[in-house]
């Protein structure tokens, strides 16, 4: 009896092992080797991965020589998508962008993350629309004789904003020219200008003073 018991033990065994074996999936995407269960690729049924492990006769699947399917996609991108399946989260790193990430949705056919990436790009595209235009001012003081020139040749996106008179005046030649202050600005576009912040407040008051002139 001991020997039929242990027999039978014996057979379970490997039939618990069989079965627990079977329940892991190997991928070879790109060269990385990923392991997941058939119950982690499964949760999308129309997904490519879950007619993969499905062993569904019409996808022709080839496989390396630890029996791992080989799938020619980028698996950088494939760990976003394995954990996504994983947990239901989109994690994406830093060097990976969403569009990246969507091209690999639409591969595997997974629905539900391609309307989730697709959200998440038109929140950021919202966010870039909407961020407000900064502006840095400058001031320059010139001749009236030199004020034609000045503005025709401004150039590189500065614009002409306000002209504000000195007040005083001094003589060339046989004729007075009067002097002037010249406020241009121009947009910024995500960047830096160091101490722009103070031209632009000394120009705004240079503004004010000339709207009362």
């Amino acid at each position: 009896m001991a020997g039929g018991e242990c027999s039978v033990s014996g057979r379970c065994a490997l039939r618990s092992a069989a079965e627990g074996s079977s329940r892991w999936v190997r991928l070879n995407v790109g060269g990385t080797l990923f392991l997941t269960t058939k119950q982690t690729l499964s949760r999308e049924p129309k997904s490519f991965l879950y007619r993969l492990c499905q062993t569904d006769p019409e996808l022709d699947s080839d496989k390396d020589e630890t029996g791992a399917y080989l799938i020619d996609r980028d698996p950088v991108y494939f760990g976003s998508v394995l954990n996504y399946l994983r947990h239901g989260k989109l994690v994406l790193n830093k060097n990976l962008t969403e569009e990246g990430a969507l091209e690999e949705a639409e591969f595997y056919n997974i629905t539900s993350l391609i309307k989730l990436i697709k959200e998440r790009i038109r929140e950021r595209d919202a966010k870039t629309t909407h961020t407000p235009v900064k502006h840095v001012y400058r001031v320059l003081q010139c001749q009236e004789e030199e004020l034609t020139q000045m503005v025709s040749t401004m150039s590189d996106g500065w614009k002409f904003e306000q002209l504000v008179s000195i007040g005083s005046s001094y003589n060339y030649g046989s004729e007075d020219q009067a002097e002037f202050l010249c406020v241009v600005s121009k947009e910024l576009h995500n960047q830096s200008y160091g101490n722009n912040s103070q031209t632009s407040e000394k120009a705004k008051l240079l503004q004010e003073r000339g709207s009362r002139i």
